[in-house]
């Protein structure tokens, strides 16, 4: 597939491990009016990894492995522009100076970019280390299908994406483990563009659930949102298809639900999904639960 990537400009970008937010309003409440308090966004999160399931936990909008920030809101603002899907993060301060992870996606409202480290480096991080992330695939675009945009996507993710090209002219074959209306999106809509942050699957009717076995869900798990255009801002179009990565957890709060992050869209409906159930980036990167899989199997 031919593409710009020679082109591209790799650029330096700084966060840190970001701590936990909490206010007077602790209580989120669900739909039918059930109050909950619930862990949320932000911090170091030992358990919660990609390849876990994104619905079960007890959790509010939790965010997997490590959130990274920059307190200057305008310097915050370059990071999660620049940052993409699969970019090198580093840890440039702290105990676990030197050690490497990789960037899993962006959460909008926050603004927090995620990272997933493996486990010796979560041991040694602590809020307020100092990331440093090699931030290369904005502008990437692709010479033979122009009816396709790259947003969020770096060359590393794309280079291991198992994608099928010319079956079909001007179309592309993408793996997915589920395919999702676009009229159960919801929190993240009316943004005018979307290379930063993520918006949400709302899960409160079962009967889709059901339909699309959303319930199964996993953190890092690639999706296509059907009759959704991402080209500028997210909108509902007829034939339309996105691609995006899931990013943080299931929510309590109306209109919100697991979050995804953009990689590839198409207003004229030029991605065809395929259903695969290892179409997740934690098994492409080799990070997250992937990572102790292919580790137990070669030992």
């Amino acid at each position: 597939m031919e593409t710009n990537i020679k082109r591209l400009v790799e650029i330096s970008a700084m966060g840190e491990v970001s701590s936990p937010l909490g206010g007077a309003k602790a209580y989120s409440v669900s739909p039918e009016g059930i109050p909950a308090i619930l862990p949320g966004i932000g911090g170091i999160t030992y358990n919660v990894k990609i390849g876990d399931n994104a619905v079960q936990w007890e959790a509010d909008h939790v965010e997997p492995c490590v959130s990274v920030r920059n307190k200057d809101k305008d310097e915050n603002g370059a990071l999660n522009l620049l940052a993409c899907v699969g970019n090198t993060a580093k840890v440039v301060s702290g105990d676990a100076k030197g050690d490497t992870g990789v960037v899993t996606g962006k959460h909008g409202g926050i603004e927090n970019v995620l990272v997933d480290f493996d486990d010796k480096t979560l041991e040694k991080l602590v809020i307020g280390d100092k990331i440093l992330i090699r931030c290369i695939g904005l502008g990437l675009s692709f010479s033979k299908y122009p009816h396709i945009k790259a947003i969020n996507l770096s060359p590393n993710l794309l280079n291991v994406l198992p994608i099928r090209y010319g079956k079909i002219k001007d179309v592309i074959q993408m793996p997915v483990t589920h395919t999702i209306p676009a009229a159960i999106m919801g929190s993240g809509l009316g943004a005018q563009h979307c290379y930063r942050g993520d918006y949400d699957i709302q899960l409160f009717d079962k009967q889709t659930i059901e339909k699309y076995h959303l319930n199964t869900l996993r953190l890092g798990d690639i999706v296509a949102i059907m009759d959704a255009d991402h080209s500028y801002g997210r909108i509902y179009k007829t034939g339309a298809v996105t691609i995006g990565v899931v990013v943080h957890s299931n929510c309590v709060t109306a209109g919100h639900g697991p979050g995804v992050t953009t990689l590839f869209t198409s207003a004229e409906g030029k991605i065809s999904p395929s259903i695969d159930k290892n179409a997740n980036i934690g098994v492409y990167l080799n990070i997250g639960r992937f990572r102790k899989l292919k580790e137990r199997k070669t030992k």
